[in-house]
C-alpha cells in the first residue's frame, strides 16, 4: 500500500484534525531546522495508538515518532513517511506511593519538578535535560553521573508493527549508554518511576546545583540538541573536540560552541545539511587527531547529502 493509500486510511480511521499533510517539521524539534513531513499524526492517548497500529499493521511505511525532538536533526528534504506526535494525553503524571507514572510527551524538568514538590528523590538530575520521558527511556539519556535507567520501575509500550502492547521491564529494554532495544515502531506511553522519600529541601538544593551547572557550562539558549557526540570510554567528547581546536569552529550556520564543544549550534535559518556536515567534519578531525571515532549522540533522520571533502565551505 502507498503512503498516500495509508494516510487516507488513518483520515477514515482516527478523529477530525489528526492527520495533516506537509507539516514543517522545525518547530518539533530543538534545533528549529529541516523540512516537512509527508503526513503528521496526532494521537493522545493509547487508544489512538492502537488505531494508528491497525492502518500500518503489514504497510512498508517509514514511521518517526517526535516528543520535543530535542536529539533529533530532520533533513531538509523532510521525512517521506508518517510521523506521529504524541498529544496532550501523554503528559499526565500520577503518583502511587513511591511510585510515579510519567506519559512519555511529559517534559523532563516538569516531571523533576512534579516528583520535588512531593518530596520525591531520584529524578533530580533530569531537571536540566531538555526531553521527554518517552525519548529519555529511548536513549537512557543521563546527567551527573546518573541515568534513566537508576531510576525507571517500567515502561508500557506499544508496537506499531504489531497493534501489541506491553509493560516491559527494565532488564528487557537493554538500557546501556545511551541506547535501549526499542526500535522505530516502538512507541512508549508510559514510564513507571521507582523513587525515595527525601526532604523537600535536599531535593531543591541538588537540582539547584545542576541548573546552575548547565547555566555555566552549557549553550541552554541557543537552537542546539544538547550533547552531540556520546563520551567514549574514560574521556569526555568534549575535551577531545576542543583539544582538536574545534571550540568556535563553523561549517555554513552551524557552529561548534565556545562554552562547551560537545554542543553545537545552529543559527536562525541555517539549513539540516550545515548541522550534519559540521558533526562529519568534527568526527573526522578528532579521529585524525587522537585516534578516537566519537558516536553521534544526535539522531539525524531523512536524506544527507555526503559531502565530507566539500567543508568548510
Amino acid at each position: 500500500m502507498s503512503l498516500q493509500q495509508t494516510v487516507a486510511r488513518l483520515v477514515e480511521r482516527l478523529q477530525p484534525g489528526s492527520v495533516a499533510r506537509d507539516v514543517p517539521l522545525e518547530r518539533f524539534t530543538t534545533y528549529r531546522v529541516g523540512g516537512a513531513a509527508a503526513a503528521m499524526v496526532g494521537v493522545s492517548d493509547e487508544a489512538q495508538l492502537g488505531v494508528l497500529a491497525e492502518v500500518l499493521a503489514g504497510d512498508d511505511v517509514d514511521v518517526l515518532v517526535i516528543g520535543r525532538g530535542s536529539n533529533l536533526v530532520v533533513s531538509d528534504h523532510g521525512w517521506q513517511g508518517i510521523v506521529v506526535h504524541l498529544g496532550k494525553g501523554f503528559n499526565e503524571i500520577t503518583e502511587d506511593g513511591d511510585r510515579v507514572r510519567a506519559g512519555s510527551a511529559a517534559s523532563l524538568p516538569v516531571v523533576a519538578n512534579w516528583c520535588a514538590r512531593r518530596g520525591l528523590s531520584g529524578f533530580e538530575f533530569t531537571i536540566a535535560i531538555p526531553g521527554s520521558i518517552g525519548g529519555a527511556v529511548r536513549m537512557n539519556a543521563g546527567a551527573h553521573g546518573r541515568e534513566m535507567a537508576d531510576a525507571l520501575a517500567g515502561a508500557r509500550i506499544v508496537d506499531l508493527g504489531t497493534g501489541t502492547a506491553i509493560d516491559r521491564s527494565p532488564d528487557s529494554l537493554g538500557l546501556g549508554y545511551r541506547r535501549s532495544n526499542l526500535t522505530d515502531k516502538e512507541v512508549v506511553v508510559h514510564a513507571d518511576l521507582g523513587l525515595a522519600p527525601r526532604p523537600q529541601s535536599e531535593i531543591r538544593g541538588l537540582m539547584d546545583t545542576y541548573r546552575t551547572h548547565r547555566a555555566e557550562t552549557q549553550p541552554a539558549a541557543a537552537q542546539n540538541a544538547g550533547s552531540v557526540f556520546q563520551n567514549p570510554p574514560g574521556d569526555h567528547a568534549g575535551r577531545l573536540v576542543e583539544a582538536a581546536g574545534l571550540k568556535g569552529f563553523r561549517v555554513g550556520g552551524a557552529s561548534v560552541s565556545t562554552l562547551h564543544a560537545n554542543f553545537f549550534i545552529a543559527d536562525k535559518g541555517a539549513p539540516a545539511q550545515d548541522v550534519y556536515d559540521l558533526v562529519q567534519e568534527v568526527r573526522k578531525r578528532v579521529r585524525d587527531r587522537s585516534g578516537i571515532d566519537l558516536t553521534p549522540e544526535i539522531r539525524f533522520v531523512g536524506h544527507f547529502e555526503e559531502r565530507l571533502e566539500g567543508v568548510p565551505r
